[in-house]
């Protein structure tokens, strides 16, 4: 598989998930972002898995969006309030509220330790790539001719420091969440060990 292979959606929600995401995130979430969902692309027709693009193109541009201060809550974990940002998102661009509910489902899932696939395609595959693109975990199931191009185009830039002090935030300030759970497990450490930082 090639780059020029993936199935990258081009419809007007996709194109303002990701004016949301540009606008609140910083150029290396931003791009973090986006190669969550093309790990995710490249993966899924090498193991037969059918999804939704554009549901998982908008989970994935708004995954992260509760780590932006103007969306950070002291109340609920950051996937679930970006989970709760993404259904308003949603009912804003006109889908249906079942539609609306899957997408805030995926992005709260996707910090899930494993989402079955059978269940929850997108889910599945929104948690396997942001857990390769940040902790390292399994990126030798991104195909050779993708990553390449996918880390050219969209470059780490400072993804690992930014990413290792948000969850450390986020985990000393709701313990119980599952940012907390991570940073007592060690994803600082599994995070400076990335292979796709080398």
């Amino acid at each position: 598989m090639r780059y020029d292979d993936l199935v990258i959606p081009d419809t007007s929600v996709c194109r303002a998930a990701l004016e949301v995401a540009t606008r609140y995130h910083t150029p290396s979430l931003l791009n973090h972002s986006i190669r969550a969902y093309l790990w995710a692309a490249a993966y899924a027709p090498e193991h037969g898995i059918a999804f939704d693009a554009e549901l998982l193109w908008v989970s994935a541009m708004l995954h992260d969006i509760g780590l932006a201060a103007e969306f950070d809550s002291h109340t609920v974990p950051y996937e679930e309030a970006g989970g709760h940002v993404a259904w308003a998102f949603c009912a804003g661009a006109g889908w249906p509220e079942e539609r609306r509910q899957r997408a805030a489902e995926v992005i709260v899932r996707h910090m899930w330790a494993e989402v079955p696939v059978e269940q929850d395609p997108e889910g599945h595959l929104l948690e396997l790539s942001t857990g390769m693109d940040i902790s390292g975990r399994n990126t030798d199931r991104i195909p050779d001719g993708v990553r390449q191009e996918v880390l050219r185009r969209y470059p780490r830039l400072e993804i690992a420091g930014e990413f290792a002090a948000c969850i450390a935030d986020q985990g000393a300030r709701k313990p119980d969440s599952f940012a907390g759970g991570f940073v007592r497990a060690g994803i600082a450490q599994r995070i400076a060990a990335n292979p796709l930082d080398r």
